[in-house]
């Protein structure tokens, strides 16, 4: 059973209708109970880190997330990657879950590229991660962001060239992030989300 978790800032239904074609149970839910029941967890996000910390903490979550995420696979996507970090400069400092050590930045491509990066873009894997298992370097996943996560490389199972790199895939023990939408990247984001539901 993977935990989809409810904090009003995330793409829950499409992340959820992904998983219900791969034939993966799972819930949507906000109660501690469910997630410490949980096999695996998927925080989900979009919208502005600040707003989706402040509503993340009004569940009183927070810290139960970080004690399962010590204990069982925990995956990020799009702002719920970003928000795995020790803190955001998204209209000021925010702190994040720190499950991942490393800080949420504005994007500053080279060249005369837009902000924020929306599309499909070609990952270039950096380190081995099982949830690539059956995917190709090379393959391309889809974006909308404007801020990406800056840390240590070891970290970073995957980049993206956006005017420079960009780190589209994490790693940290338990915890994993996605900062494009799997559930909108086709066969390549299926193969992801089969991958993790398989941990």
């Amino acid at each position: 059973m993977i935990a989809i978790i409810d904090y009003g800032a995330g793409n829950l239904f499409s992340v959820q209708n992904a998983l219900n074609y791969l034939g993966v149970e799972n819930i949507v839910t906000n109660n501690k109970d469910d997630l410490e029941k949980a096999d695996k967890l998927i925080l989900p996000g979009v919208g502005a880190f600040a707003d989706a910390m402040s509503k993340l903490a009004a569940t009183g979550l927070i810290e139960t997330i970080r004690q399962q995420a010590q204990k069982k696979p925990l995956l990020g996507i799009c702002l719920g990657m970003q928000m795995l970090f020790d803190k955001s400069f998204e209209f000021g400092e925010t702190e994040g879950l720190g499950l991942i050590h490393g800080t949420v930045e504005l994007m500053k491509p080279e060249g005369n590229l837009n902000i924020p990066q929306m599309g499909w873009n070609a990952m270039e894997f950096n380190e081995p991660c099982s949830l690539l298992k059956g995917v190709d370097n090379g393959e391309s996943v889809y974006f909308v962001h404007s801020f990406a996560a800056k840390c240590n490389s070891r970290d970073v199972v995957a980049y993206v060239d956006y005017g420079g790199k960009v780190t589209a895939m994490v790693s940290s023990g338990n915890v994993f992030g996605c900062q494009f939408h799997p559930e909108k990247s086709g066969d390549t984001g299926l193969k992801i989300l089969r991958n993790f539901a398989e941990l």
